[in-house]
């Protein structure tokens, strides 16, 4: 269909947002989250129908699923982004020139974003609570595996919306086909920016395609180095949360690199791993330290494709290396530049591996399961950034800001 019109109207939703007060908003949120739990059952219901036609195999279908635990994680994510103060009108700079002039530099919306994400249903929620309480008017491109769950999300959305008397079309769910997609990401003059929020091919493929302003996020292929000076235990449940927590997250550790001088600790280091299934692909030296002490099934030596990959499943590379050096080379090499940790009781290296690797988010001894925007005090987010420009890492309210300049005077020509 030609989206033409709801881009426009999206457009005129959006400047219509810069005369709500912020306490307006606020009650809105509110409500929505509300109306959320209210409507556990139908959203669950709606839920059902996206996962009836994925095999539970399918990585992506723990991305897709909605359970009431998860909902009532939403609405509480919801009310945190009401409790938030504006991101809006903020003074980043101020200069008074001899002449009188007063220049101000303050925080502003984009206007209208564009969010472009495959079966993740969560994702409208966050998006919209994010974008309402920045100012902006969010355009949704939803996959078609999770067409169902998004568009009874919107339709409750827009319902809140219109009960409050407010434009229903600061939120708009574009149909789920490709053409749409390809209007989206040329919709120059209506949307300010693209999110894309899904796989590296996702991601590639609106970076390549795209003529107005890309912010890349979600592909994480993680690391974690357990150097010489590791701890043992801190290595041990390290790894496995970031393993096993929740393996269809951007977050997920993808691969262990361990010193070689501590491979015989290795099966010690990965064995709660294994209560949880996770196959390992290990070089010769790990597969030589794990054989007879990791389970069989589920050990397997590691292949030419095996690093650098995000696997999001139940899945784990290992990596053996002679020195420091050699894991930030390995890390460097294979980093998407989303998450990395290091496990060492060495001060020295600690502060060097931070410094060293680039990536949006660097831990020393923690679990890389922390790179999330709630986790970090910022709200829901929506989405990591692993690009430099305008935000990198988890992107709440304050990355949903551009700014402007005010100049005021009292006459003045130059």
């Amino acid at each position: 269909m030609d989206c033409k019109q709801l881009f426009e109207n999206a457009l005129k939703a959006g400047r219509g947002l810069n005369s709500v007060e912020g306490e307006k908003i606020n009650r809105v949120l509110i409500e929505l989250a509300a109306t959320t739990e209210a409507n556990i059952q139908n959203i669950l219901g709606a839920n059902s129908l996206d996962l009836a036609r994925m095999d539970k195999g399918d990585p992506k279908y723990d991305r897709l699923q909605l359970t009431e635990p998860r909902i009532k994680g939403i609405a509480a994510d919801i009310r945190n982004v009401a409790s938030l103060p504006s991101p809006l009108g903020k003074t980043l700079y101020s200069y008074n020139k001899p002449n009188g002039m007063v220049i101000t530099k303050i925080t502003v919306p984009f206007g209208v974003i564009g969010i472009i994400y495959e079966a993740r249903p969560n994702v409208t929620f966050d998006v919209f609570s994010l974008c309402l309480k920045s100012g902006n008017a969010c355009v949704l491109k939803g996959g078609s595996d999770a067409i169902d769950s998004n568009t009874y999300t919107v339709n409750m959305i827009k319902s809140v919306l219109k009960r409050n008397g407010m434009d229903e079309d600061i939120i708009t769910l574009l149909p789920s086909g490709r053409e749409e997609t390809a209007q989206l990401l040329n919709a120059r003059g209506y949307v300010d920016l693209i999110i894309p929020r899904g796989s590296q091919s996702l991601i590639d493929f609106v970076r390549e395609n795209a003529s107005i302003p890309v912010i890349e996020t979600g592909a994480g292929i993680c690391h974690v180095y357990f150097d010489e000076f590791g701890d043992t235990a801190k290595g041990k449940a390290i790894v496995n949360n970031a393993k096993t927590r929740r393996v269809s997250v951007c977050n997920a550790l993808d691969c262990l690199v361990i010193h070689r001088s501590r491979l015989k600790d290795l099966p010690e280091i990965v064995s709660l791993c294994s209560k949880s299934n996770v196959i390992i692909y290990a070089d010769e030296s790990a597969y030589a330290a794990l054989e007879g002490r990791y389970p069989a099934n589920l050990l397997e030596r590691a292949g030419a494709d095996s690093f650098g990959t995000e696997f999001l499943d139940y899945k784990m590379a290992v990596k053996t290396v002679d020195s420091f050096n050699g894991a930030v080379e390995h890390v460097t090499e294979y980093s998407s530049k989303h998450s990395e940790s290091i496990v060492s009781e060495n001060g020295e290296n600690l502060d060097k591996y931070c410094n060293l690797i680039d990536a949006a988010a660097v831990y020393a001894n923690v679990s890389t399961a922390f790179t999330d925007g709630a986790e970090f005090g910022l709200g829901a987010e929506i989405g990591i950034s692993t690009q430099k420009l305008h935000a990198r890492g988890p992107m709440a309210l304050e990355a949903l800001t551009t700014f402007k300049w005010i100049i005021k005077g009292n006459g003045q020509t130059r």
